[in-house]
Protein backbone atom coordinates (compact mmCIF):
# COMPACT_ATOMS: atom_id res chain seq x y z
CA UNK A 1 0.00 0.00 0.00
CA UNK A 2 2.85 2.27 0.60
CA UNK A 3 4.22 1.89 -2.73
CA UNK A 4 0.45 2.52 -4.21
CA UNK A 5 0.56 5.76 -1.94
CA UNK A 6 4.36 6.71 -3.75
CA UNK A 7 2.73 5.92 -6.95
CA UNK A 8 -0.04 8.16 -6.45
CA UNK A 9 2.27 11.50 -4.81
CA UNK A 10 4.60 10.87 -7.61
CA UNK A 11 1.66 11.35 -10.17
CA UNK A 12 0.00 13.83 -8.58
CA UNK A 13 3.17 15.74 -8.69
CA UNK A 14 3.83 15.01 -12.32
CA UNK A 15 0.20 16.18 -12.84
CA UNK A 16 0.33 19.20 -10.97
CA UNK A 17 3.90 20.29 -12.86
CA UNK A 18 5.43 20.15 -9.23
CA UNK A 19 7.33 17.23 -9.80
CA UNK A 20 11.29 17.47 -9.25
CA UNK A 21 13.04 17.96 -12.71
CA UNK A 22 15.18 14.88 -12.64
CA UNK A 23 12.11 13.20 -11.60
CA UNK A 24 10.14 14.13 -15.00
CA UNK A 25 12.17 11.62 -17.35
CA UNK A 26 11.57 8.89 -15.22
CA UNK A 27 7.69 8.86 -14.24
CA UNK A 28 7.10 9.60 -18.27
CA UNK A 29 9.59 6.30 -18.91
CA UNK A 30 7.10 4.56 -16.19
CA UNK A 31 3.75 5.66 -18.02
CA UNK A 32 5.75 3.96 -21.22
CA UNK A 33 6.81 0.73 -20.11
CA UNK A 34 4.77 0.13 -16.84
CA UNK A 35 0.78 -0.93 -17.20
CA UNK A 36 -0.03 -0.24 -13.66
CA UNK A 37 1.54 3.57 -13.99
CA UNK A 38 -0.57 4.26 -17.22
CA UNK A 39 -4.00 2.61 -15.68
CA UNK A 40 -3.00 5.13 -12.62
CA UNK A 41 -2.35 7.94 -14.66
CA UNK A 42 -5.39 7.64 -16.31
CA UNK A 43 -7.67 7.91 -13.18
CA UNK A 44 -5.91 10.35 -11.79
CA UNK A 45 -6.16 12.53 -14.54
CA UNK A 46 -9.63 12.16 -14.89
CA UNK A 47 -10.50 13.35 -11.20
CA UNK A 48 -7.97 16.16 -12.28
CA UNK A 49 -10.61 16.77 -14.97
CA UNK A 50 -13.48 16.65 -12.50
CA UNK A 51 -11.57 18.91 -10.07
CA UNK A 52 -11.17 21.83 -12.40
CA UNK A 53 -14.48 21.46 -14.70
CA UNK A 54 -16.58 21.48 -11.41
CA UNK A 55 -17.75 24.51 -9.12
CA UNK A 56 -17.93 24.62 -5.42
CA UNK A 57 -21.54 25.00 -4.10
CA UNK A 58 -21.78 27.41 -1.68
CA UNK A 59 -23.68 27.01 1.23
CA UNK A 60 -27.77 28.25 1.29
CA UNK A 61 -28.26 31.90 2.30
CA UNK A 62 -30.07 29.95 5.43
CA UNK A 63 -27.07 28.24 6.45
CA UNK A 64 -25.89 30.10 9.02
CA UNK A 65 -29.44 30.19 10.63
CA UNK A 66 -29.87 26.09 10.15
CA UNK A 67 -26.71 25.90 12.22
CA UNK A 68 -27.58 28.16 14.67
CA UNK A 69 -31.21 26.16 15.16
CA UNK A 70 -29.62 23.20 15.52
CA UNK A 71 -27.23 24.84 18.22
CA UNK A 72 -30.16 26.22 20.29
CA UNK A 73 -31.55 22.19 20.49
CA UNK A 74 -28.61 21.27 22.04
CA UNK A 75 -28.17 21.86 25.94
CA UNK A 76 -26.10 25.05 26.34
CA UNK A 77 -24.78 25.71 29.73
CA UNK A 78 -27.15 28.07 32.54
CA UNK A 79 -26.22 31.37 33.58
CA UNK A 80 -23.73 31.75 36.70
CA UNK A 81 -26.68 32.54 39.01
CA UNK A 82 -28.26 29.41 38.32
CA UNK A 83 -25.90 27.12 39.43
CA UNK A 84 -23.80 29.30 41.85
CA UNK A 85 -25.60 28.65 45.04
CA UNK A 86 -25.16 31.84 47.43
CA UNK A 87 -25.89 30.44 50.43
CA UNK A 88 -22.64 27.97 49.81
CA UNK A 89 -20.52 31.90 49.06
CA UNK A 90 -21.92 33.02 52.21
CA UNK A 91 -21.21 30.20 54.34
CA UNK A 92 -17.70 29.71 53.03
CA UNK A 93 -17.16 33.62 53.74
CA UNK A 94 -18.51 33.52 57.12
CA UNK A 95 -16.00 30.80 57.41
CA UNK A 96 -12.85 32.70 56.63
CA UNK A 97 -14.20 36.03 58.53
CA UNK A 98 -14.49 33.57 61.21
CA UNK A 99 -11.30 32.08 60.81
CA UNK A 100 -9.38 35.62 60.74
CA UNK A 101 -11.27 36.99 63.11
CA UNK A 102 -10.22 33.64 65.45
CA UNK A 103 -6.50 34.62 64.71
CA UNK A 104 -6.70 38.22 65.29
CA UNK A 105 -8.42 37.61 69.09
CA UNK A 106 -5.49 34.98 69.85
CA UNK A 107 -3.03 37.25 68.55
CA UNK A 108 -4.18 39.94 70.67
CA UNK A 109 -4.40 37.87 73.55
CA UNK A 110 -0.77 36.71 73.34
CA UNK A 111 0.37 40.31 73.13
CA UNK A 112 0.70 40.37 76.83
CA UNK A 113 -0.52 43.88 77.38
CA UNK A 114 -1.05 45.39 80.90
CA UNK A 115 -3.65 47.49 81.97
CA UNK A 116 -1.31 49.44 84.15
CA UNK A 117 0.88 50.56 81.26
CA UNK A 118 0.48 53.15 79.03
CA UNK A 119 0.85 51.88 75.40
CA UNK A 120 0.08 52.50 71.62
CA UNK A 121 -1.14 49.89 69.34
CA UNK A 122 1.68 50.33 67.30
CA UNK A 123 4.41 50.23 69.70
CA UNK A 124 3.17 46.61 70.94
CA UNK A 125 2.35 45.79 67.52
CA UNK A 126 5.80 45.70 66.68
CA UNK A 127 6.54 43.68 69.59
CA UNK A 128 4.29 40.74 68.58
CA UNK A 129 6.72 37.51 68.33
CA UNK A 130 5.05 35.22 65.45
CA UNK A 131 7.32 32.68 66.20
CA UNK A 132 5.27 31.75 69.27
CA UNK A 133 1.79 32.36 67.26
CA UNK A 134 2.55 29.35 64.50
CA UNK A 135 4.60 27.43 66.50
CA UNK A 136 2.28 26.17 68.69
CA UNK A 137 0.77 22.48 68.06
CA UNK A 138 -2.43 23.41 68.69
CA UNK A 139 -2.84 26.20 66.65
CA UNK A 140 -1.21 24.12 64.06
CA UNK A 141 -3.46 21.19 64.39
CA UNK A 142 -6.33 23.65 64.26
CA UNK A 143 -5.27 25.12 60.89
CA UNK A 144 -4.62 21.37 59.48
CA UNK A 145 -8.11 20.65 60.40
CA UNK A 146 -9.90 23.45 59.14
CA UNK A 147 -7.84 23.43 55.78
CA UNK A 148 -8.95 19.62 55.44
CA UNK A 149 -12.64 20.35 56.13
CA UNK A 150 -12.25 23.18 53.90
CA UNK A 151 -11.12 20.78 51.58
CA UNK A 152 -14.26 18.27 52.07
CA UNK A 153 -17.15 21.50 52.33
CA UNK A 154 -15.59 22.22 48.19
CA UNK A 155 -15.36 18.77 47.09
CA UNK A 156 -18.51 18.35 48.71
CA UNK A 157 -20.14 20.95 46.98
CA UNK A 158 -18.69 20.23 43.57
CA UNK A 159 -19.90 16.76 43.63
CA UNK A 160 -23.21 17.96 44.03
CA UNK A 161 -23.05 20.00 41.30
CA UNK A 162 -21.54 17.84 38.62
CA UNK A 163 -24.33 15.56 39.75
CA UNK A 164 -26.86 18.35 38.86
CA UNK A 165 -25.13 19.07 35.54
CA UNK A 166 -25.45 15.29 34.82
CA UNK A 167 -29.15 14.72 35.54
CA UNK A 168 -29.67 17.78 33.33
CA UNK A 169 -27.79 16.23 30.44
Amino acid sequence: MNTQQTIEERLWNFIDGTAIPSEIPVIEQLLQSDEAWKKKYKELLQVNKLLKSSELDAPSLRFTKNVMEEISRLHIAPATKSYINNKIIWGIGFFFIALLVGFLIYGFGQMGLSVGEETSLSRNLNKVDFSKFFSNTWVNAFLMINVVLGLFLLDNFFTAKRKEFRKQL
